[in-house]
């Protein structure tokens, strides 16, 4: 009986509410980021759920999003080292292109997004997981934070914003229970930053080989 080698990398799942900050604080991990919010569906997509009265998507509907494909990209990372992975634009509701994602050696990479904690079981059970985290705060700060970055980069439309905006202040205390159930353990900003650095110093160093000098 053939058994699998262990992964190359493992990834850290960063889920919490949009507007909570998971792509800044991302970046200042130093670790390879992979945006999850770049599986979403494109719009015209069939399965995309609808809102209550069906005149628009929820696109804050874990079936808004490809949670097969992003599985499939983070189990090639984790094996390889690389992967293709789509650019999604949002305010087109549309893949505009696609990036080659390569670790370098990275034991472990960051896979930020509102949907992250989908995916924690799957992840887990594969043996590719190495953590997962919600990142909370308050849901004023994560409000404010949410429509200025979706009105900066002209997500949507001000109206549409303001109107996801209070239904996501409003339903934040139970996305974050949600995410928290599926097996996700909640941090502030400062709280992650410090597990993720804990986790990545304590992993052991690369140690080097020294051929033994021969008598001359």
């Amino acid at each position: 009986m053939s058994v699998s080698p262990p992964p190359r990398s493992r990834v850290i799942l960063l889920a919490g509410p949009s507007g909570s900050g998971k792509s800044s604080l991302s970046a200042r991990t130093g670790l390879p980021v992979l945006a999850l919010d770049d599986f979403y569906k494109e719009d015209g997509d069939p399965t995309l759920p609808l809102l209550p009265g069906g005149d628009a998507v929820d696109w804050d509907a874990p079936g808004s999003w490809h949670a097969d494909a992003a599985v499939a990209a983070i189990g090639e990372l984790c094996e390889r080292g690389s992967a293709d992975t789509p650019r999604y634009d949002i305010s087109a509701s549309a893949i505009s292109g696609w990036s080659r994602l390569d670790l370098a050696g990275a034991p472990y990479f960051v896979a930020e997004g509102i949907f992250a904690a989908e995916i924690v079981g799957r992840c887990r059970e594969l043996g590719l997981l190495a953590d997962a985290i919600c990142l909370r705060g308050s849901p004023a700060t994560t409000a404010w934070r949410r429509f200025l970055r979706d009105l900066r980069e002209g997500r949507k439309s001000v109206r549409f914003l303001m109107r996801r905006g209070w239904h996501l202040f409003r339903a934040e205390r139970a996305i974050v229970g949600r995410q928290v159930g599926f097996g996700c353990t909640p941090c502030d900003q400062r709280e992650t930053l410090s597990r993720i650095a804990a986790m990545d110093s304590a992993r052991p160093a690369r140690t080097t080989t020294t051929a033994p000098s021969v008598p001359s």
